[in-house]
């Protein structure tokens, strides 16, 4: 199981992963993070759920298709497959813009040290770390920079601006 980098520090995972098993869905307990096919499958029972609900999304499905329900999760996590693949950040920068999602907002799958900072200028706030790095050191991946150029999520100004006023 991935280690769970949230709001700076590495946490426990709470969330469970739930499936239907033959088209029939039976939620734990507690938090539960399901697909985004299991979202719309089971509507009323995920979004319905006493505990806290997340939903997965894969690189190739777009933040439109939660748009209606995104303020009735706890948390959206976002898939990259692989280190080249961007899409995830397209994802997590209109969850927070566009479609101004307040809740946690997770990377997962090729996460490391090297992708966190760029991931968190998008709107991430929270990383599940690859299982073959170390999630002290990607921690760090926060605090490779301390001062940014381009406007984004976590910034919505640019620097030239900032400091003309």
């Amino acid at each position: 199981m991935p280690t769970l980098i949230k709001s700076g520090a590495i946490v426990t995972d709470s969330y469970q992963v739930a499936e239907p098993v033959d088209g029939v869905l039976t939620l734990p307990a507690g938090d539960v993070l399901v697909s985004l096919e299991t979202l719309q499958a089971h509507r009323e029972q995920v979004l319905g759920h006493a505990g806290s609900k997340g939903v997965q999304i894969k690189p190739d499905q777009f933040a439109e298709a939660i748009a209606d329900v995104v303020h009735q999760l706890d948390l959206v996590a976002v898939e990259f497959p692989a280190f080249a693949d961007g899409r995830g950040y397209s994802t997590a920068y209109l969850l927070r813009t566009r479609y101004g999602y307040k809740g946690e907002l997770r990377a997962v799958g090729d996460v490391f040290k090297d992708t966190l900072f760029y991931q968190s200028r998008v709107g991430f706030d929270a990383f599940a770390i690859r299982d073959d790095k170390d999630a002290e050191v990607a921690l760090k991946g926060l605090q490779d920079f301390h001062e940014v150029y381009h406007a984004s999520a976590d910034q919505p100004s640019p620097l030239f601006l900032r400091r003309s006023a």
